[in-house]
């Protein structure tokens, strides 16, 4: 069990009840996960490639340290700063040393390199909520500024001591960066131990003023080296908010003596990385902790946001799924007993269990019209099914000694989400996603007997019009003892005009869109369960007698979008168009049947 007082949540705690008083510190160990070496990493390459041109045969020996070559060979220990002053005596030959070890090559970028990390991206995410406004680090590269501008935030970045008097305050700043070492493109950075042991009057000023205001929290940094930068740490009174340091870089005889001398906290963690992102995690949870309870508005604003960054993928998928835990829990409460219902008033008792479902709904069906409206490339396309999956698991849920129509009645949340998401999807010519909802998600096993008798049925024999008796939907009182052709069908049409409002605000719209939907998803069953499905849209004036070749307008409009797109997936989902033909051709007359036995 994890110490409830444990550092890392003492930090999260105290960052989310105060953001913004907390500064970060970031040294080489931060960048090493993005392929950037230490300091002592470049400082053995460059020995190597002394050596090799000294001595080529060396580096071959067995047992070759660059370290111990450089200490034979010169009677100097191996340093970065003291290397980087023997090969570049001049700070543009310093600079240009440098270079080479952080700006990406082709071969660097096709493996991820040398571009921001995973500490980087969530330190973004930190400054970006608000949790952290100041960074200063020792790191010449730019994958922190690179990080904040993927991120939306635009740091001011002050990177040369004459850069702070006409900074703007660190209070007013959304962002601020101190490079302390400087750029490495600016021939001014800081390299060698003469540079890092005193600063210039400007960054003592400044870093005594963040040392003083702000709370520290210290990551890939070892105090090894650089001693102006300690000196300061050492002189800082501040002892209002605590000093926190990662576990791997803390390890140094001087990172303990300032952790002793300012009281300051380890938190475990394998590296940056993995420090970094559990602190946003555990801002997020207390984040949903907190938060009031969502309302639509806020929830679709959210979505809005979260759908174009892939930064949000997860705060996304905590979004809907959030939103369908919500709907499961109101599945889990639907009787499932017929002796619950009131002997004198049973259509009344069906009406509103099934008014609970839809009101329960809403607020999802609206995130979900609204997300495969803006999911342009349907990257998120595996988080739409899993809610139907989910929506389906929760309404399958228990033993078929229930009573099997309110068992199946506990599918209609299920059945409204992906109607409303294929609809969307057939406005916006994303046809795929129509099939992938229908054939994709799985019933448990024998479940649904209707279907099969395999070890998983299809969700497309689930979501069907044979689901709910009609003669409970006929009793609904808010029908008046109206028939249609298809009770099922006419009920989810109507509980879906608002929902489906913005996508076809004109009735006859709506009434096209929702039969194209019933037409897809009657193909779909006939080839799941070879059984077409029942809807509202075998009414349709523009057919007659499908045996004399007459179209309906549906299967017309179906084989026009055909027409307009280069790769039709009906086609590849019937294994070939003369199978697909066969299918609507089978529709057609099984439509033209139906209709002159019931009219």
């Amino acid at each position: 069990m994890s110490d409830p007082l444990a550092p890392a949540i003492m930090l999260a705690t105290s960052m989310h009840a105060q953001p913004g008083v907390y500064a970060l510190l970031l040294g080489s160990g931060v960048s090493t996960g993005a392929g950037i070496p230490t300091g002592w990493q470049i400082a053995t390459d460059l020995a190597r490639q002394v050596a090799t041109q000294q001595e080529p045969d060396v580096i071959n020996s067995p047992g070759f340290r660059e370290e111990v070559w450089w200490r034979d060979r010169f009677g100097e220990e191996l340093s970065y700063s003291f290397l980087l002053e023997q090969l570049g005596q001049t700070q543009a030959m310093r600079q240009s040393l440098v270079a080479q070890f952080i700006e990406p090559t082709d071969d660097d970028r096709s493996q991820g390199l040398k571009l921001p990390s995973k500490a980087h991206v969530a330190i973004a995410e930190l400054v970006k909520r608000g949790a952290v406004t100041v960074i200063i680090t020792t790191n010449f590269d730019r994958l922190t500024e690179q990080a904040l501008q993927a991120a939306g935030v635009s740091p001011q970045v002050i990177s040369r001591p004459d850069a702070v008097a006409g900074m703007i305050p660190l209070s007013h700043a959304p962002a601020t960066v101190i490079k302390l070492h400087g750029d490495y493109e600016d021939q001014q950075s800081l390299n060698t131990a003469q540079e890092l042991n005193e600063y210039p009057s400007e960054w003592k000023d400044l870093i005594s003023r963040v040392l003083d205001e702000y709370g520290l929290v210290i990551s890939g940094w070892s105090a090894t080296w650089d001693t102006a930068l300690v000196r300061l740490l050492e002189a800082a009174p501040n002892r209002r908010y605590p000093l926190y340091w990662d576990s791997r870089s803390s390890e140094s005889d001087v990172a303990k003596r300032l952790l002793s001398a300012r009281c300051g906290q380890i938190i475990q963690s394998s590296g940056a990385d993995d420090m970094f992102t559990a602190l946003v995690s555990n801002l997020d949870a207390l984040d949903r902790l907190t938060s009031p309870p969502l309302t639509t508005s806020m929830a679709v604003a959210k979505l809005k946001r979260y759908l174009p960054d892939p930064i949000h993928r997860i705060d996304l998928d905590d979004l809907v799924m959030g939103m369908v835990n919500e709907v499961v829990d109101e599945i889990k409460d639907q009787p499932l007993s017929e002796s619950d219902a009131p002997q004198d008033a049973q259509g009344q008792w069906i009406e509103n269990l099934f008014a609970n479902h839809l009101r329960a709904s809403d607020p999802l069906l609206r995130v979900l019209a609204i997300g495969i409206w803006f999911d342009d490339d349907l990257v998120h396309r595996q988080l739409w099914i899993d809610v139907v999956q989910r929506l389906i698991d929760a309404g399958t849920a228990g033993d078929s000694s229930q009573m099997a129509s309110l068992r199946r009645a506990r599918l209609y949340p299920a059945w409204l989400a992906s109607a409303v998401m294929s609809c969307v999807a057939i406005r916006r010519s994303r046809e795929q996603l129509v099939i992938d909802l229908g054939e994709s998600p799985q019933a448990r096993s024998r479940w649904w007997t209707f279907a099969s008798h395999e070890t998983d049925a299809k969700a497309g024999a689930l979501l069907s019009t044979t689901m709910i008796p009609e003669e409970w939907i006929t009793a609904m009182p808010r029908w008046n003892g109206s028939r249609w052709i298809a009770a099922q069908s006419h009920m989810l049409r109507q509980d879906l005009r608002a929902v489906l409002h913005d996508v076809a605000p004109d009735d006859a719209d709506y009434k096209r869109l929702f039969d194209a939907y019933e037409f897809r998803a009657s193909l779909i069953q006939l080839k799941l369960i070879h059984h077409p499905l029942w809807g509202d849209y075998l009414d349709d004036p523009s057919y007659f007698d499908g045996s004399r070749g007459q179209q309906p307008s549906y299967e017309q409009r179906f084989k026009q979008a055909a027409q307009r797109t280069e790769d039709w997936p009906w086609v590849d989902y019937f294994g070939g168009q003369e199978h697909l033909d066969e299918a609507v051709a089978e529709i057609r007359t099984y439509i033209a049947g139906y209709r002159n036995q019931r009219f």
